[in-house]
């Protein structure tokens, strides 16, 4: 866990934006269990401290991994908006608190034939640094986890790391819940979980009171979006559920109170033009959103119409200004009157980001 100096949430990524550019508790079964061969990987920090290595050894791994960041300068800033040589060295900190049994261990001042508890073993620490620098592989691959709101969820390849932004839907979210009880008590669906970051937050903003269903093609998403759930104690809360968007839901049409979703918006061929430890890692059945990046958005669109209650409310990310005014539009003038006072929200840095509604006129 992180010590000090907070962790920044996902510390190289800026939003994903082109360049150019009456319900029924759930069990504690309800989790789909996963396939054993996509058993989540355990975040650095919490796997058990069963390696060992001198100080020195530590600090000759240190003064390498950092040499190495060095080299890159400013090189992947000016490329594609990527880290920089100060923001590297941040993560090669992080990177050593995770892996050191005591983060707080002042190196410095231990003698440096001392014996250290380790939870990765020295040729590890090497690979994963190769990997971050010379693959671009994100920083939160490398740990394994991503700090998002009060939240450390396990992320891993095969699924999206979740950005600060989308932290806002869950905001939107805890202010309608405080003044309505029928959204406080209902049914609500993250669709497309992911990490399940949006389906936990919500959950515990119910508190006692609602639960979540949250649903992903993805088997990997899946996977570790039930192990968030577990590690947060929240399986009588949250049930997930494999398969596309809504297709999971047929049995429960209708009777959600709130629909959320972070889907795909990114246009196909804006993909090559991401930073490469979104371009070429994270997985593109996230991020692609077809030609124009709205194929999902409509899609959500037209299925919240006939999932959601009477009133019942939504919040779905864009790509941006473009995006949501499009979206809005689109709703106003071909959904039949399905949705009113349909809004943009904007994210924490002012830019349209979010489209909200209601289920009837």
């Amino acid at each position: 866990m992180r010590l000090g100096l907070a962790r920044r949430s996902l510390s190289m990524f800026p939003p994903i934006l082109t360049r150019a550019y009456s319900v029924q508790p759930i069990s504690r079964t309800s989790i789909s269990p996963p396939p054993a061969s996509l058993k989540p990987q355990t975040p650095l920090f919490l796997r058990p401290p069963t390696h060992s290595a001198t100080i020195s050894d530590l600090l000759k791994w240190q003064k390498w991994a950092k040499t190495l960041a060095s080299s890159v300068g400013s090189h992947f800033t000016h490329l594609d908006d990527g880290p920089d040589t100060t923001l590297l060295h941040r993560e090669l900190n992080w990177l050593l608190q995770d892996a050191l049994e005591n983060p707080k261990l002042p190196l410095s001042h231990v003698g440096t034939n001392e014996v250290v508890k380790l939870r990765a073993e020295m040729e590890d620490l090497y690979v994963l640094w190769k990997q971050r620098i010379e693959e671009r592989r994100p920083f939160q691959y490398v740990v394994g986890c991503e700090h998002w709101r009060d939240l450390v969820l396990s992320v891993e390849e095969g699924v999206l790391i979740p950005r600060p932004e989308t932290e806002l839907i869950v905001d939107l979210v805890g202010g309608l819940v405080k003044e309505n009880e029928e959204l406080r008590e209902g049914l609500w669906a993250d669709l497309g979980t992911g990490s399940g970051a949006l389906a936990i937050g919500i959950a515990r903003i119910l508190g006692p009171f609602g639960s979540v269903i949250a649903t992903d093609l993805s088997p990997v998403a899946v996977a570790v979006a039930s192990y968030n759930v577990q590690r947060y104690n929240l399986q009588d809360k949250i049930e997930i559920k494999l398969g596309s968007w809504f297709e999971p839901l047929k049995n429960v049409k209708g009777q959600f109170v709130g629909l959320v979703s972070n889907p795909p918006y990114i246009p196909s061929n804006h993909i090559r033009g991401l930073q490469a430890e979104v371009a070429k890692h994270e997985p593109r059945l996230a991020l692609d959103g077809g030609s124009n990046g709205m194929d999902d958005l409509l899609h959500l669109c037209h299925g919240a119409s006939s999932m959601l209650k009477r009133g019942g409310f939504f919040a779905f990310e864009t790509n941006g200004e473009k995006q949501c005014k499009f979206l809005v539009d689109y709703m106003q003038k071909e959904c039949d009157g399905s949705f009113c006072d349909v809004d943009i929200v904007s994210d924490f840095a002012g830019n349209k980001r979010f489209v909200t509604g209601f289920s009837g006129p």
